[in-house]
């Protein structure tokens, strides 16, 4: 670098600059440096490598474009001290060591590339070489080959004119020739059926002919060729009125017709007229499927028929007359909507006829895919003719056909219903009649329970194919939302345990002294049932019929809350009209036993009336009954010696007793004045009060219906002495065995002490039996 500093060597000329060739070198080399710099993109680099606030033009800055050595050596040797320097001079051997390893890494790695390189170089020249001296050759032969072509074009130059001429001559010729030879053209056309090529030589002619009829020649062409093209004409039409063909001849003969300059509003009726006449006879084929006589096809198959044949039909007539008479404008358009509409409406009625017939089967999937073919069919032409509304009536008919399939299932589902409730009946009659014990009533409540709710499901299922996504129809805005809120889940679902909650209210309301026909122990299974339809079934199956059906639909709907209300009422009522009629069993026997009875000839009781004994076995087999489907409830408190009491049930009687030598005929006022004190000072026993859903609660409602109905009857009757001590033995009998069905135990000794007090007001001689016998005589009862 020193070197390259100092002055001019001795070998520098006068033109020479100052510093001389070598001073300029290494300008050049960084001007070469800083190309490069530019090519490889380092320039940007080397200013985001320098540090921050640094100036470019410094020429101590190793990174900078205009770095000066030796002004770098001086500030090294100026401002730092021996030591820094070794260090400097250690770190740029290091640096200087790493380049080179660099850079004979790079030439080794790139030693291939140069060789390959300098090859490719190599042979470049020695085929550039080639190429020059091809290209000179080539240079001499155009000039050559354009020298002998300028010769040629000077020498031919009038016979070029003169061929041209000659050649306009011939081709008028030609076309004059042609026109002569038009009319044996177009005759030779006709008589080989060619009709097509006959219009195209008549179309080709037709306004030569025209521009020059005021000559005679062409005017006798033109004669000749009128006369041939009407013949044509004739033909054509012949052939279009004879409708054997198929509709793409017969609309290429319309087509040759309105070329030969044909009234187009009268072609268009007799188009339509001949389609007509194709389409309705693949409707009559249709209708006489639907015949009484031959077995109808499925309706899938039957779909698939008026889908190829009418349906296509109908496309292709559409597609035709749309580009035939495209001229025709809206008059035209509105013609072919209404030629669509009448006879696609014919269709519509057939196949709706086809698919009524299908309503009684259970099976939807048959009958959806035939909608969807249906469907799908009537796209094309419902795009073609988007006036004549086919589409728009064909997803009316698939509504339609869903709403009636709802309808099927709630039919369905309201039949399994009655079946299980007819099974029910058929099992708790059955034993009795072969005498024998039959299913337990929680046996048959799973069974109606796992049946209702399969039946259920299995709607749900078949009703879900209407929405599913392959089906073309699925993505209607009805199928996507009214279909699923108010025709699956209000209509089916909830309808249904509407209708089933009725049908079990139903049994409520059947006439007759003794509930009508309806067994109570169906009662109490009814009531069973609809009280877990509250609990869970009913959230259950709707949530089911929610994540089924999507709903999209803003149309308000019956709240779970509500409909649980009307089961769990329905429950209510038949769990209450079970215990007025085991309570109105239960009466009657005991209203029997008191009417038929002669109180005041009675023997003195020596045992204890079968009667009360059966009421008790029929009680023990109500709570039995009862405990298979409904838990214990609650009870009072019960005393230690319930089984023992007996001076609550004479307590009445001994009262009166008391009074017995005063019974004279003015004495009644005295004791009925006392017995109507002491009852304003007793609780009052709601006979009817609203039953709780427990085996307590059901047991002491019918218990209260019975004592009460005893006690009317007594009340009813006059007694004699030893028909007052059977009464206290009878009522004696039932304290011990009645007091543990009920919630409270004073129950039953109110109603007890009633009952015996009524006798004893009903006996002119109230001589009561000692409680000890009462109970030696109920003990061996």
């Amino acid at each position: 670098m020193a070197a390259a500093a100092a002055g001019p060597g001795p070998g520098s000329g006068p033109g020479d600059s100052p510093e001389g060739p070598e001073a300029e070198a290494p300008e050049r080399r960084r001007k070469a440096h800083g190309m490069l710099k530019i090519y490889y993109g380092l320039s940007e680099g080397e200013t985001a490598g320098r540090p921050p606030g640094s100036d470019p033009l410094d020429p101590t800055d190793l990174n900078g474009a205009h770095f000066d050595p030796e002004v770098y050596l001086d500030k090294l040797r100026r401002e730092c001290p021996l030591a820094q320097l070794m260090d400097s001079e250690t770190d740029m051997v290091r640096q200087i060591r790493a380049l080179d390893s660099d850079m004979q890494t790079l030439v080794y790695e790139n030693y291939n590339k140069f060789i390959s390189a300098t090859d490719t170089i190599r042979k470049m020249k020695n085929d550039f070489r080639k190429m020059e001296d091809e290209m000179d050759r080539l240079a001499t032969n155009m000039a050559v080959i354009t020298d002998f072509s300028a010769r040629i074009s000077a020498t031919l130059q009038d016979r070029h004119e003169r061929i041209t001429k000659l050649a306009g001559v011939h081709a008028l010729l030609r076309k004059l020739q042609f026109l002569f030879e038009l009319p044996s053209r177009l005759t030779k056309c006709v008589e080989l059926g060619a009709y097509g090529q006959a219009v195209r030589y008549q179309g080709r002619a037709r306004a030569v002919l025209q521009q020059y009829q005021h000559l005679p020649s062409f005017r006798a062409i033109q004669d000749d060729c009128q006369v041939i093209t009407a013949r044509l004409a004739q033909q054509l039409r012949q052939r279009f009125r004879e409708g054997g063909s198929g509709a793409p001849e017969q609309a290429e003969c319309v087509e040759l017709l309105l070329a030969l300059g044909e009234p187009a509003e009268e072609l268009c009726d007799e188009f339509l007229a001949h389609a007509r006449g194709r389409l309705e006879a693949e409707l009559r084929s249709l209708e006489a499927e639907l015949g009484p006589s031959p077995p109808a096809p499925d309706v899938l198959e039957f779909t698939d028929h008026g889908g190829s044949g009418f349906v296509g039909g109908l496309c292709q007539v559409a597609s035709a007359y749309q580009e035939l008479f495209a001229a025709q404008g809206p008059a035209g358009a509105e013609k072919l909507a209404a030629f669509a509409r009448e006879l696609g409406g014919r269709y519509f009625a057939l196949v709706e006829r086809r698919l009524a017939q299908e309503q009684g089967s259970g099976d939807n999937s048959l009958l959806v895919r035939a909608l969807d073919r249906f469907h799908r069919r009537l796209r094309a032409p419902g795009a073609l003719l988007a006036a004549a509304g086919l589409a728009e009536a064909a997803t009316e008919i698939v509504e339609r056909v869903a709403r009636e399939r709802l309808g099927h299932h709630l039919q369905g589902l309201r039949a399994a219903f009655l079946g299980c409730l007819t099974d029910v009946r058929q099992a708790l009659a059955a034993p009795r009649l072969a005498g024998k014990e039959g299913p337990g009533l929680a046996e048959l409540l799973a069974n109606v329970a796992s049946s209702i709710l399969s039946h259920i499901k299995a709607s749900l299922a078949a009703v879900h194919l209407f929405t599913a996504k392959e089906v073309s129809f699925s993505n209607k805005p009805y199928f996507r939302g009214e279909f699923c809120s108010q025709g699956v889940r209000e209509g089916l679902i909830v309808g249904f345990i509407r209708s089933m909650c009725q049908t079990a209210q139903s049994f409520c309301d059947s006439p007759g002294e003794k509930g009508g026909a309806t067994p109570p122990a169906l009662l109490l299974l009814l009531s069973r049932l609809c009280l877990d339809y509250e609990t869970a079934t009913i959230s259950y199956v709707l949530t089911l019929t929610d994540e089924q059906f999507l709903v999209q639909d803003q149309s308000p709907v019956t709240p779970v809350s509500t409909l649980c209300a009307e089961a769990r009422e329905t429950a209510r009522r038949l769990l209450t009209h079970y215990v007025k009629v085991q309570g109105l069993v239960i009466s009657q026997m005991l209203r029997k036993s008191v009417e038929t009875r002669d109180w005041l000839s009675t023997l003195e009781p020596r045992n204890v009336r079968a009667v009360m004994k059966r009421v008790v076995e029929d009680t023990t087999a109500i709570d039995v009954q009862v405990g298979l489907l409904y838990e214990e409830g609650v009870r009072k408190a019960q005393s230690s010696d319930s089984s023992k009491r007996t001076f609550s049930v004479y307590s009445s009687s001994r009262q009166q007793g008391r009074y017995a030598p005063s019974y004279t005929p003015s004495a009644p006022m005295d004791t009925n004045l006392l017995s109507n004190i002491q009852k304003l000072f007793s609780e009052r026993i709601d006979v009817f009060s609203p039953v709780e859903f427990n085996k307590v609660s059901v047991l002491t409602g019918i218990i209260k219906i019975s004592l009460k109905t005893l006690l009317e009857c007594v009340r009813l009757r006059t007694f004699g002495r030893f028909g007052l001590q059977q009464v206290q033995v009878d009522c004696h009998f039932l304290q011990l065995y009645l007091w543990r069905f009920v919630a409270d135990e004073e129950l039953v000794h109110l109603l007890l002490d009633e009952v015996v007090a009524s006798a004893a007001l009903r006996c002119p001689d109230p001589v009561p039996m000692e409680p000890s016998v009462v109970e030696v005589i109920c003990e061996r009862g």
